[in-house]
């Protein structure tokens, strides 16, 4: 059997999921939604596509897809996502579900109705190590977790060049702590009901006159007892080496574990700069992506195919989702903020 699968959004992260969908073989890309339509022939010409349009909602009607990814900029996933829902088709997002607690929720209650699968693109849960932390905790390796931290920053680069068009209406929180809280919130199988998160706004104001964060810090304290802090920022020089500087700990009643993947096990120097290369979250190995990324793309198409629920699901979105909002109003109200009754664990 194929699926026949559509993609909403031809920036990095559709390109990507084009390109790992590219040789599968249950798949069949038929078309692309990319609001550029001067990109139109060169995507369809890389992709060996028929057609691309400039409007989803008339592609979703004309193609009838069975699957469609959402790779939209970060707060512009919900419309896409029930444009899909409403046509009885199965949806993959990218990371976050969407940045409005309001429209998580619509999300949530949309899946439990209609019975489609969404995944959201959380895939470091696909990434090796941060699977080996899972089955060490759940395992009951280390006893129940209580403390974690994770911080996950980023070159100035990422914002001004990489996200340039979209990253003022973003934050670090959005772009890179949803996999961290994810991450933790799936190791403590445990959810938030507590934020207290600050802020600072100087560089990107100064220099772009952007309204937006250099970076954040903020605590979280779960249902259960355990607390995690969670940093993001993304005003590093560009001359730092690493695409992010991640880092993520936890500590429980008998152990610890840590995960350090900043450099990716590769470092290279030239007589232009100091790297580590990336090559374990989307890497092409011969004439196929590895890595994290187009696992979770493959752990989706077979949630479809087996009609089991997808590994990360629309409730955990949902939960990161109500997390970040929180930690924003905290950081702009300078309060500590209550989270709603999000259920138990990251289920």
């Amino acid at each position: 059997m194929q699926l026949k699968a559509n993609i909403v959004g031809m920036g990095i992260m559709g390109s990507a999921v084009a390109r790992s969908l590219k040789n599968h073989p249950q798949v069949r890309l038929t078309a692309v939604a990319e609001s550029n339509a001067e990109r139109h022939a060169s995507i369809c010409a890389e992709f060996g596509l028929e057609s691309a349009y400039t409007d989803y909602i008339e592609m979703l009607d004309v193609e009838k897809p069975e699957v469609v990814f959402v790779a939209t900029p970060d707060w512009a996933h919900f419309a896409p996502v029930m444009a899909a829902f409403e046509r009885g088709i199965h949806v993959y997002v990218e990371k976050p579900m969407t940045t409005d607690v309001v429209e998580a929720a619509q999300i949530v209650k949309k899946v439990a109705e209609t019975g489609l699968k969404l995944q959201v693109s959380y895939n470091h849960r696909w990434l090796a190590p941060y699977h080996a932390v899972w089955e060490q905790i759940s395992g009951g390796k280390i006893g129940r977790p209580l403390i974690g931290y994770a911080r996950k920053n980023n070159p100035i680069s990422v914002p001004t060049k990489m996200l340039a068009a979209w990253a003022k209406d973003s934050s670090p929180l959005w772009f890179q702590s949803s996999h961290d809280i994810d991450l933790m919130c799936w190791w403590f199988d445990d959810v938030p009901v507590e934020v207290t998160c600050r802020g600072v706004k100087s560089v990107l104001k100064e220099r772009f006159g952007w309204d937006t964060y250099d970076g954040l810090q903020g605590q979280v304290r779960f249902q259960k007892g355990g607390i995690a802090t969670f940093e993001a920022a993304w005003v590093y020089p560009e001359t730092h080496p690493a695409l992010p500087d991640s880092f993520m700990s936890v500590i429980g009643e008998r152990g610890h574990l840590q995960v350090d993947r900043k450099d990716e096990a590769v470092e290279m120097s030239t007589d232009d700069r100091f790297s580590w290369p990336r090559s374990l979250l989307n890497y092409k190995v011969f004439e196929r992506w590895v890595g994290a990324f187009p696992s979770c793309i493959h752990s989706f198409i077979d949630a479809v195919l087996e009609d089991r629920e997808p590994h990360v699901t629309a409730r955990d979105g949902w939960v990161v989702t109500a997390t970040i909002d929180a930690m924003h109003r905290s950081a702009d109200e300078g309060v500590t903020v209550m989270l709603p009754a999000l259920g138990s664990g990251g289920k």
